[in-house]
């Protein structure tokens, strides 16, 4: 089997890099890092600086949005790797760049032809950006056992509850919300997910500063985030018509959605980005004399993970294959998920340990190697094996849906 590109594929991927070398500028990544706030004051949900909103015009000129998406509703209707192509490269610059977002696939599957009309090629060219309302104070990872309840009421369905961890939710223009329609219901069942704009009626959000605010994470840090958020909803009135698939099978279609959303160029290099950073480091920076790239020993360790993170590579090319060629997409995200976080979170510690102790000196120390980039690292690196899922509940998934074992 040939894993490489092709001839074509490879000069795309040039023309992708130049693209991004003449038009992103360290102006377009600290506006993006830092997030736009309007010198009027009060920030517009969804809005993007001017830096920022001119680039992303050129990208959409290019013809660079939702390539693998269907033409009707607003993508260019080609195939998957070429547009993984471009999420790869973007996404090295922090930008998320053609896929839609993480609720759009979800919304492509289950949502009714209004859904998928008005919101997928919003949400390809980032006019609209979703907050993922899951976990809940009292569920930790057991997202099954979520409480936020939505009751129907004539042609609505009022919400009440709590969701943490919203982390978008201070600039997201809209929310996907799981919540329990039908408390009698086995916690997997009676579960639905609603879409629904963040400035409805009733909705509170409350910032959570995280540990990688003080001092600020340097751009380019793996789970960076200096804030998420904790968001209350009090009797909001939500039309049925914002209601994803059906009504208590909300679980199912989320199910779906995640497992997608676990695969592609973002979700790859949250996990190898570090491996990049060391061999480009270690290329062009020497400490007194001391040069990483001639000790063997070192050189070594490098190679070591960066057979790793090939295998990441490979896990997210197979995955991208099956989905390419239609085929029954069940195990594969689970296993990417603990691969490449659990290889992460190795290469992290691996990287700080071989640059020593001024590694480990956050942003704004004088001594810092690169901004503090590989202590916020560290910091944020244990995240990986939480978010979008642990790993312990994504073995658990590879051991039933792809081993055929039974439930423990």
């Amino acid at each position: 089997m040939d894993f490489g590109w092709t001839r074509e594929q490879d000069a795309f991927r040039q023309e992708v890099r130049k693209f991004i070398a003449d038009n992103v500028t360290d102006a377009v990544i600290e506006e993006m890092d830092e997030g736009y706030v309007p010198s009027s004051g009060g920030q517009k949900r969804g809005a993007r600086g001017p830096f920022a909103t001119a680039l992303r015009n050129k990208i959409d000129a290019k013809g660079w949005l939702g390539i693998s998406w269907p033409k009707e509703y607003g993508g260019a209707g080609k195939d998957r790797l070429t547009q993984y192509i471009v999420e790869e490269e973007f996404s090295r610059v922090g930008m998320n760049v053609g896929g839609g977002g993480g609720a759009a696939p979800a919304i492509m599957a289950a949502g009714t032809e209004e859904q998928k009309s008005s919101y997928i090629p919003k949400l390809i060219k980032g006019e609209i950006t979703f907050a993922s309302g899951f976990t809940e104070p009292s569920g930790g990872a057991d997202l099954a056992s979520l409480q936020c309840r939505a009751v129907e009421d004539g042609d609505f369905f009022v919400v009440n509850g709590q969701k943490i961890f919203t982390s978008a939710a201070h600039n997201a223009t809209h929310i996907y919300l799981l919540c329990r329609t039908d408390p009698d219901a086995p916690k997997h069942r009676g579960i639905s997910i609603l879409l629904f704009p963040m400035d409805t009626p009733g909705i509170t959000v409350r910032p959570l500063w995280t540990i990688q605010n003080d001092p600020p994470a340097p751009p380019g840090t793996t789970y960076g985030t200096r804030r998420t958020n904790e968001t209350f909803f009090e009797d909001v009135r939500v039309p049925k018509s914002a209601l994803l698939g059906e009504k208590n099978m909300g679980w199912y279609v989320n199910a779906m959605r995640l497992n997608l959303d676990r695969v592609g160029a973002g979700r790859y290099l949250i996990s190898v980005r570090r491996d990049e950073d060391i061999v480009n480091y270690s290329k062009g920076h020497t400490f007194n004399g001391y040069s990483i790239k001639e000790d063997e020993a070192m050189r070594d360790r490098i190679a070591d993970l960066w057979t790793d993170a090939q295998v990441c590579r490979l896990m997210t090319m197979r995955s991208m294959s099956i989905v390419e060629h239609g085929g029954d997409f069940t195990y594969e995200g689970s296993a990417e998920k603990v691969w490449a976080p659990e290889h992460g979170v190795k290469s992290t510690e691996a990287i700080v340990q071989m640059l020593g102790p001024y590694a480990q000196l956050l942003n704004g120390s004088p001594n810092a190697v690169e901004r503090g980039l590989y202590a916020h690292n560290l910091m944020g690196a244990f995240q990986s094996g939480i978010n979008h899922g642990s790993t312990q509940i994504m073995r658990d998934q590879v051991a039933r849906r792809g081993l055929g074992m039974p439930r423990g």
